[in-house]
């Protein structure tokens, strides 16, 4: 079987300390019991989680979506975005099974980006790693307005701000993640078409605005 991998990136700094990390805790809950609820996704959908604070470490690696644990997610220390995108490449290099001449591989993977600053290490170091891998689709969330979209442009096209970091707000992108997800799982298994832009998504909601 082909699997859609999801990779979430998810920024656990000082900064996200209280409401933002309690709402992130949740949003994952959210995400992994609405897509258990689709056969689609509950099908083809992996999911590994990546939290980067002063360093980035894999907290799930690629798991099916029925025997997902949720991981213990807490905030303090810097921002190590470079490390995590490096991190992801190597993750991604042992977990995804690639296309051979003799055997279909996984499916590109979705890269889900979310942080609420700027990176206080070399983020373009892990840039070079994370540009040389093939996703099928990055998407980086600006969480409030202390995170720069320009950076996060340097990752990927497909930018989204929300304007606060609190629960409500949170809340509404991880449902918009899991509706992108379910959206992913369908087009392979239905067309064998991977998603790659923003246009191909369920539209976001209006607390997630595409960043232009």
């Amino acid at each position: 079987m082909r699997r859609l991998p999801v990779y979430l990136l998810l920024d656990t700094s000082g900064s996200m300390f209280g409401e933002p990390i309690e709402a992130v805790k949740n949003g994952v809950q959210v995400l992994v019991s609405t897509l258990r609820s689709d056969p689609y996704a509950l099908e083809t959908a992996y999911l590994s989680i990546i939290t980067f604070n002063s360093t980035a470490q894999q907290l799930t690696p690629l798991t099916e979506l029925s025997a997902f644990q949720q991981p213990n997610i807490d905030a303090g220390g810097c921002t190590a975005l470079g490390e995590a995108l490096a991190l992801l490449a190597t993750k991604v290099d042992t977990e995804v099974v690639k296309t051979t001449a003799e055997v279909k591989g996984d499916w590109k993977p979705l890269v889900f980006i979310m942080t609420d600053g700027e990176p206080t290490d070399d983020l373009n170091k892990g840039l070079v790693e994370f540009k040389k891998r093939k996703f099928g689709m990055v998407v980086a969330c600006a969480a409030g307005q202390g995170a720069n979209t320009d950076t996060l442009k340097k990752i990927t096209e497909c930018v989204v701000q929300l304007d606060t970091a609190d629960s409500a707000t949170i809340k509404s992108f991880f449902k918009w993640v899991s509706a992108s997800v379910s959206t992913g799982s369908q087009k392979v298994e239905d067309a064998g078409v991977e998603v790659t832009g923003l246009s191909e998504l369920p539209p976001p909601p209006p607390e997630v605005n595409i960043v232009v």
